[in-house]
C-alpha cells in the first residue's frame, strides 16, 4: 500500500501524521512540497480528491495569506491557486494520498479515516 504525504517537517501536526502512518506498518512516500513546489494540476487533482475547495485548503496562519490579501471572501479559487503555486506554504498541510482516499489532515487523527486497518 502506497501512502504520499505532502509534509512540512516544521509542522507539528504533519510530523505526527507521519508517525501515525509509520505505526501502521507503513513507510509513506513524503514530499516535501515547500522544496518541490506545486503546479496548478496537481493542486487541482488533490482539492478534488479531498473535496475541498482552494479556500478550504488556504493556510492563514503562519502564512503571508492576510498580507497577500487572500484571506478576503471576495478572491477567486484562480487566484488563490496562482497564489499557492507561487507561495507553497499558502497550501494547508499535510495532504496525504492512500488507497483509501485523500485527505487534509488536520488534525491529524483524520489520517486514521484512510488508512489500512492493521493485519490487511
Amino acid at each position: 500500500m502506497a501512502i504520499v504525504v505532502y509534509h512540512n517537517p516544521e509542522c507539528g501536526t504533519s510530523r505526527n501524521v507521519v508517525d501515525t502512518i509509520r505505526a501502521s506498518g507503513v513507510e509513506p512516500i513524503i514530499i516535501e512540497y515547500l522544496k518541490t513546489g506545486w503546479t496548478r494540476p496537481q493542486l487541482l487533482g488533490l482539492f478534488a480528491a479531498a473535496g475541498i475547495t482552494p479556500r478550504g485548503a488556504l493556510r492563514t496562519n503562519k502564512s503571508p495569506a492576510e498580507e497577500l490579501g487572500l484571506t478576503n471572501p471576495k478572491v477567486d479559487d484562480e487566484s488563490l491557486l496562482d497564489a499557492m503555486v507561487a507561495n507553497p506554504i499558502l497550501v494547508n498541510r499535510p495532504i496525504v494520498c492512500s488507497p483509501r482516499g485523500v485527505r487534509l489532515c488536520r488534525p491529524s487523527e483524520t489520517v486514521m479515516d484512510i488508512l489500512e486497518p492493521l493485519g490487511n
